[in-house]
C-alpha cells in the first residue's frame, strides 16, 4: 500500500513511497510537506502529537465537610523540565460527594517522544465559592484533599486506557494516610477513523518537454474555509511518461475533511529547479473520486488561457482506478490494545572513541556523575520507551571490541553473561555498560551487520511466534561505518520486519554515511543484489547537532517512530488486538 508522504523537499522526485516523516497526529503516516507543514506550525501545533481528553473520577476522598460532605475538583498539572508545574485544566465542582465522576475533560497534547509527567491536585471548594468559575478559584483558599502523579503514557498504554493512582499527601510530606484514588482515563479526541485508498492513473497529457515527455505528479490540496487550497498530498514523479499509472495513495478524514469537501487535484511537470509546469487540474471532491471509480469514466483537466478569465479543457484525463474505503487505526489503538515496543541496544567498543580512563574519550564515565553521550542517548531513549515495554527486560551488545579471550567481536553480549543478552531495565543497561568498559578493550572497526542481524533474528522468532511486538534498536557509534554495504544489506532485509533502527552519532565523525541510510531524501537504498528496502526504518541523529540546538536527543530520534510503526502494520493490514466483530 503507498502512503501520501512528503514531498521533494531537496528538488528530489520521490514525493511519495520515501521517508515515513513525523505524524501531525497519530492517525496520519503520512508525513508532511513543507506547505502542510506550515500551516499547522503557523496555527502553534507541533510536529508529533495527538490531542487526548483525560476524564477524571475519585473514589474515597477525604470529608473535610463538617455539616455534609467535601464538593471536590480536581486540577491538572504538566510536570515540566525544571520540576514546574504548569497547569493545563480544572473539573468542575461536584457538590457533596466522596466518589465523584467529572464531566469536564482535560485537553492533553500527547507526545510520544516526551515522557509527559502529570500532577492531579483534588481540593474540597468551599461552598461560598459555589456559583463562581472554577478557573478564577484561588487553590490556597480551598481545601486539600490529596495529590498524586503518573506519566501519560503510563495511562496510554493500559488495555482500557485507564490508570487508577492512589492519593496522597502533597509532596509526600507527613504521616501517610488513606486519603482515597483517583482514576484517569484518556481518550482521542479524534472521532473518526475513515481513511480512503484512491489509485489515480492520467491519460493523453500535454508534453511540455522539449527532449522528451513529461514527467507528471499529482498535488492534491484541500480547499479550506476561506477558500485558501492546503497541500495535504503529492503522489511520486512518473518519469517520461504521458499516461502515468502511481501507487495508490491514502487520505484520512482529517486531512480531506468530508465527502463532499472540495479539492483541488493539479497535476504537474516535474522540474528539478522547482518549478513545475501545470499540465491542468480539476476540482472534485471524494465523492465525486468515487463516482469516477465506479462508473469508469475520466475527468479532464483544465488549464488557465492566456485570455484573461478564461479556461482551457484540456486533452488529458484523469481516472480513479481504486477506491477503497477502510478504517485508519492510530498508533495509540494498537498500543492501548496490547501491541508493545521492544527496546534492544547496541554501544559502539571501537578505538575511535578514545580511551575510557582519560577524561577526552567518549566513552569516560565522569565521577560527577554527568552522562557522556552514550549514557545520555541510552538513558533518554530507554526512559520514554520503557512504558511500552511490559517487562522490561532489553537485549544489549557491544560491537567492535576485544572480549576477554582476546578475538575480535562485532556483536557480544554486553552484560557478559554467555547465555542471556538481557538485561532488566534502563538502569541494567546502563551498568552492564559501565561494566564492559572494564572488561572489553576498544578495537575496531565499525561493523554494523551483525548486530542488526542479531536483532533481526529475536524479531524474526518473536514474529513466528504471533507476537503483537514492534522492536526497536538503539545503535550508539562515533564512527565511521566500513562495512556501509553489508550494513544496506541488511536493512533491506529487515524492512520487511516489524523493527526500526534510532542511530546516534556521538563526537566529531563525519555522518554522512549515515545520513544515507536515513532515507529521509526520499531515496530508499538498494542492496547489493538491487532490492530496493521496503519501507524506511532508520533515523539518524548526531548528538553534536542535538547539543547545539533546544531538542533533545530523544525528541529528534523518536518523532518517526510511530509513523515507522503504523506503515508496518498498515502495510500488512495488521488490525489492533480484540476489536470487536
Amino acid at each position: 500500500m503507498g502512503n501520501c508522504l512528503s514531498g521533494d523537499v531537496d528538488g528530489g522526485k520521490q514525493a511519495v513511497g520515501g521517508a515515513q516523516l513525523r505524524p501531525l497526529i497519530a492517525q496520519n503516516t503520512f508525513g508532511t510537506n513543507e506547505a502542510i507543514d506550515f500551516f499547522f506550525r503557523a496555527r502553534g501545533l507541533t510536529a508529533l502529537f495527538t490531542q487526548i481528553e483525560l476524564s477524571l473520577s475519585a473514589s474515597k476522598l477525604l470529608d473535610r465537610d463538617v455539616t455534609s460532605k467535601s464538593d471536590p475538583m480536581a486540577v491538572v498539572y504538566l510536570k515540566k523540565r525544571d520540576g514546574t508545574l504548569e497547569e493545563i485544566g480544572r473539573t468542575e465542582v461536584i457538590m457533596n460527594n466522596l466518589n465523584p465522576s467529572w464531566i469536564e475533560k482535560i485537553s492533553i497534547a500527547y507526545q510520544f517522544e516526551i515522557v509527559q509527567i502529570l500532577v492531579f491536585h483534588v481540593y474540597d471548594v468551599d461552598t461560598k465559592f459555589y456559583n463562581v468559575p472554577v478557573k478564577t478559584l484561588k487553590l490556597k483558599d480551598q481545601d486539600f484533599l490529596g495529590e498524586a502523579s503518573c506519566a501519560l503514557s503510563e495511562i496510554i498504554t493500559k488495555q482500557n486506557r485507564t490508570l487508577t493512582i492512589k492519593l496522597g499527601s502533597k509532596n509526600g510530606r507527613g504521616v501517610p494516610r488513606n486519603l482515597g484514588t483517583l482514576s484517569v482515563h484518556a481518550e482521542e479526541t479524534v472521532a473518526c477513523k475513515t481513511a480512503v485508498q484512491i489509485a489515480f492513473r492520467c491519460s493523453h497529457l500535454e508534453n511540455v518537454d522539449l527532449f522528451s515527455k513529461s514527467d507528471p505528479f499529482l498535488r492534491i490540496s484541500r480547499i479550506i474555509e476561506n477558500g485558501v487550497p492546503v497541500p495535504i498530498c503529492k503522489t511520486e514523479v512518473i518519469n517520461d511518461n504521458l499516461n502515468p499509472i502511481w501507487r495508490p495513495i491514502t487520505l484520512n478524514m482529517q486531512q480531506f475533511g468530508s465527502k463532499d469537501n472540495p479539492l483541488i487535484i493539479e497535476c504537474f511537470d516535474f522540474n528539478n529547479s522547482g518549478n513545475h509546469v501545470l499540465l491542468g487540474k480539476i476540482q472534485k471532491s471524494i465523492g465525486d473520486l468515487e463516482k469516477l471509480h465506479q462508473e469508469r469514466t475520466g475527468a479532464n483537466f483544465i488549464k488557465p488561457s492566456a485570455r484573461h478569465g478564461y479556461e482551457k479543457v484540456m486533452k488529458g484525463q484523469l481516472f480513479v482506478d481504486k477506491f477503497i474505503e477502510k478504517e485508519q487505526y492510530s498508533f495509540l489503538d494498537y498500543i492501548s490494545s496490547g501491541f508493545e515496543l521492544n527496546f534492544m541496544v547496541a554501544v559502539d567498543f571501537t578505538a575511535s572513541n578514545g580511551n575510557p580512563r582519560n577524561s577526552n574519550s567518549l566513552h569516560y564515565i565522569d565521577p560527577s556523575g554527568q552522562l557522556n553521550s552514550y549514557q545520555q542517548a541510552i538513558m533518554e531513549v530507554g526512559e520514554v520507551i520503557q512504558f511500552y515495554d511490559s517487562d522490561k527486560r532489553f537485549p544489549a551488545w557491544g560491537f567492535g571490541g576485544r572480549t576477554c579471550d582476546g578475538t575480535i567481536s562485532h556483536c557480544f553480549n554486553l552484560n557478559g553473561s554467555s547465555n542471556g543478552t538481557e538485561v532488566e531495565g534502563v538502569d541494567g543497561i546502563m551498568a552492564a555498560y559501565a561494566n564492559a568498559l572494564h572488561n572489553i578493550s576498544l578495537a575496531g572497526p565499525t561493523l554494523f551487520g551483525q548486530v542488526i542481524n542479531m536483532a533481526a533474528k529475536i524479531t524474526g522468532q518473536s514474529l513466528s511466534h504471533g507476537s503483537s511486538k514492534y522492536f526497536v534498536l538503539l545503535i550508539i557509534t562515533d564512527g565511521v561505518l566500513t562495512d556501509i554495504q553489508e550494513t544496506k544489506d541488511a536493512l533491506v532485509r529487515v524492512s520487511d520486519l516489524p523493527l526500526s533502527l534510532l542511530i546516534v552519532g556521538v563526537g566529531g565523525a563525519d555522518f554522512t554515511q549515515m545520513e544515507i541510510l536515513d532515507a529521509d531524501n526520499g531515496n530508499r537504498f538498494e542492496s547489493s543484489t538491487g532490492r530496493v528496502a521496503t519501507r524506511d526504518i532508520v533515523q539518524f541523529v548526531p548528538m553534536r547537532e542535538v547539543q547545539r540546538g533546544q531538542i533533545s536527543v530523544v525528541q529528534a530520534l523518536l518523532e518517526e517512530l510511530p509513523g515507522q510503526f503504523l506503515s508496518y502494520m498498515r502495510s500488512r493490514d495488521i488490525k489492533p488486538l480484540n476489536l470487536p466483530a
